[in-house]
């Protein structure tokens, strides 16, 4: 098959009147519902659900709720913010900070740091990340995180991260994802209105999201869709520029993350050709020679899209149920 940069290209106008009818239909008819509810955060991906939830339903019957906490950029709320009222949306603001203070989520993942920097404190300054090798292409790295600590005059230390220590600052941080879904299904119920799921492909499919936050929605109607694919819906239907030009952020960790160096390891424009490709069987001479890499940097790409799809394939496995004729033959 012909594969070139153009590989991702779509006509933004019908793939909108595609959403915003496919939204109406199981809305109303499928759901029963009256309008929708989701979060926003100054990004790409909200941004472009909340526009698609507004030409669906009018500003009157959309809820956009702002959920930041004590980690986050203070460019979340403001950007979410002009995002909503450029939509004709009044945004409410949930600060979570006091429930994941009950949660424990920064006790329990400080704890973990200090495992591995016993001088960080976050209440003097200190900040923190989690993040992966960038040279995807260029070595056989393995998706293996580092710690990162930024001291209060700026000095940055980072040491690798043990699996315990992954494990706590993950569970702890997945908190946050978690009580906002708590948050935006209370303000569902209120209203008796359906919750929309922001994310796209790039993260259903490869694992970066959390089972039961951000991944928990009643409809997720950007997620057949590549990370550039968004922007092209972006540009169409208005998005503020500043929002566009923003890097993607995982806005998780109280020092700035971009989504590259959290989890992806590569730009979107350059991943997600490569991963439109594997997805379509392109063979790997030709993907390298039309994105001017060589077969070995194809092939690593591919293996590592490989990798996180299996190691996250629990993420998208719905609650398992015994049903009677299994158990039957179980109990043989």
């Amino acid at each position: 098959m012909g594969f070139d940069t153009r590989a991702l290209q779509i006509d933004a106008a019908v793939e909108t009147e595609r959403i915003v009818s496919w939204l109406q239909y199981h809305v109303v008819r499928t759901l029963h519902r009256q309008g929708v509810v989701l979060g926003i955060s100054g990004g790409v991906d909200s941004s472009v659900a909340l526009a698609l939830c507004v030409r669906a339903f009018s500003p009157q019957r959309v809820v956009a709720l702002m959920m930041p906490e004590r980690d986050s950029d203070p460019q979340t709320v403001q950007l979410s913010e002009m995002v909503a009222r450029h939509y004709g949306v009044e945004p409410i603001l949930e600060d979570i900070t006091p429930v994941l203070k009950g949660f424990g989520c920064y006790r329990r993942r400080d704890e973990a740091v200090r495992r591995l920097f016993p001088e960080y404190d976050a209440d003097r300054g200190y900040k923190m990340r989690i993040v992966l090798p960038q040279n995807l292409l260029d070595a056989d790295t393995l998706n293996v995180f580092s710690l990162e600590i930024v001291t209060p005059d700026g000095e940055v230390k980072s040491k690798r991260l043990p699996p315990r220590e992954y494990a706590q600052i993950v569970a702890a941080s997945n908190f946050k994802q978690r009580t906002r879904m708590a948050m935006v299904y209370y303000h569902a119920e209120l209203c008796n209105y359906a919750v929309i799921g922001t994310p796209n492909k790039n993260e259903h499919d490869q694992g970066f999201f959390v089972k039961y936050g951000d991944g928990g929605a009643d409809l997720r109607p950007i997620v057949h869709l590549y990370k550039t694919q968004i922007y092209q819906l972006a540009r169409y239907l208005d998005v503020p520029e500043v929002i566009q030009n923003r890097p993607p952020t995982s806005d998780t960790y109280s020092a700035p993350t971009t989504q590259q160096e959290f989890f992806f390891r590569l730009p979107f424009e350059m991943m997600d050709l490569l991963w439109y490709a594997q997805d379509h069987n392109v063979p790997v001479v030709d993907v390298a020679q039309a994105l001017n890499l060589t077969p070995v940097q194809v092939q690593r790409a591919f293996n590592d899209f490989a990798r996180k799809r299996r190691t996250t394939a629990y993420l998208r496995v719905p609650p398992l149920e015994l049903h009677a004729e299994e158990y039957a033959a179980i109990s043989l």
